[in-house]
């Protein structure tokens, strides 16, 4: 059975679903609008037990997941949500061991997530332009990732990285065409590059910009999350969900073989990403799914 240390963050949830998110100490006390708890009542007992404050009201005790932790974050800004984060990590191929580079710190939502995932013998290395993003940021990550697996570095993107040969990168800047020149140059062969937009338009010009520079498996998606209420005996969807927070974008680094030179007219080499242009509707006039074997249609 798994019981909670000092030094450990915990999550108590109230039967009214409020939040506490903090970090046990020996001598420490927290306070809720329903009472004190002093945490060493907690440390030493086992993680979903109840918990009460001094007025007898009932607390959950719980180890928070990363979800938890990100939704209670400090914010100087959007955040990226973890209906986003978990695919991201998935579709990045972030593992322990990791070296990842994230443009565009913000308030570190992204920042504290890779740091957790890529832990132990991994790396974050983090930019931004703006001081004082990185300074909430900073802050998020001491309190609620791994801040010895994170680098910060305050930087326009314009100037390009220190790191090469990266395992993933991403881009969370509302510009990302500028910057995939030297995001190509950062990343290892094949790695995988992504990002968020919130606009089409934004989107739009990206994927032109993207067919210039030697990138492949060019993927835009759309993540959309419907929750439920659980009351036994009326479970439905909840009135209201958030509808939209983003476009994700992913693409894969390709390494440039040097060609001959044409020709002709007829030699020249192709654009950028050309050999990975939208398929051709086969005989009976229908397209493969992405990653469908295509069906032999010769009679």
């Amino acid at each position: 059975m798994t019981t909670a240390c000092a030094g450990e963050l915990v999550l108590l949830i109230g039967k009214d679903f409020r939040r506490f998110i903090f970090r046990l100490t020996e001598e420490g006390r927290m306070q809720t609008h329903h009472g004190v708890i002093k945490h060493a009542e907690m440390i030493g007992q086992p993680y979903g037990s109840e918990v009460r404050s001094h007025l007898g009201y009932p607390f959950y005790m719980l180890r928070p997941t990363t979800a938890d932790l990100v939704q209670d974050l400090k914010r100087s800004g959007q955040i990226l949500f973890p209906k986003d984060l978990g695919y991201i990590l998935m579709k990045l191929g972030i593992r322990p061991g990791s070296r990842v580079l994230e443009c565009g710190t913000g308030s570190g939502a992204l920042t504290v997530t890779l740091s957790r995932a890529v832990a132990p013998g991994g790396h974050v290395y983090s930019y931004d332009a703006r001081a004082d993003m990185q300074a909430v940021a900073r802050k998020n990550v001491d309190a609620l990732g791994v801040p010895e697996a994170v680098t910060f570095k305050q930087r326009d993107a314009v100037e390009g990285f220190d790191e090469t040969d990266v395992d993933a990168l991403f881009l969370d800047l509302p510009t990302p065409w500028q910057f995939l020149e030297q995001a190509h140059a950062a990343l290892a062969g094949g790695a995988p590059l992504g990002g968020l937009l919130p606009t089409m338009n934004q989107i739009v010009e990206l994927s032109i910009a993207l067919s210039r520079v030697p990138f492949a498996q060019i993927e835009i998606e759309e993540l959309l999350l419907r929750p439920y209420k659980t009351a036994p005996g009326r479970v439905r969807p909840v009135d209201r969900m958030v509808a939209h927070t983003g476009y994700l974008y992913f693409a894969r680094k390709l390494v440039a073989a040097p060609r001959a030179a044409p020709a002709g007219p007829d030699d020249a080499a192709p654009a950028a990403g050309a050999e990975f242009a939208e398929p051709e509707p086969d005989a009976a006039g229908e397209f493969a799914e992405p990653g469908e074997p295509a069906e032999d249609v010769a009679q």
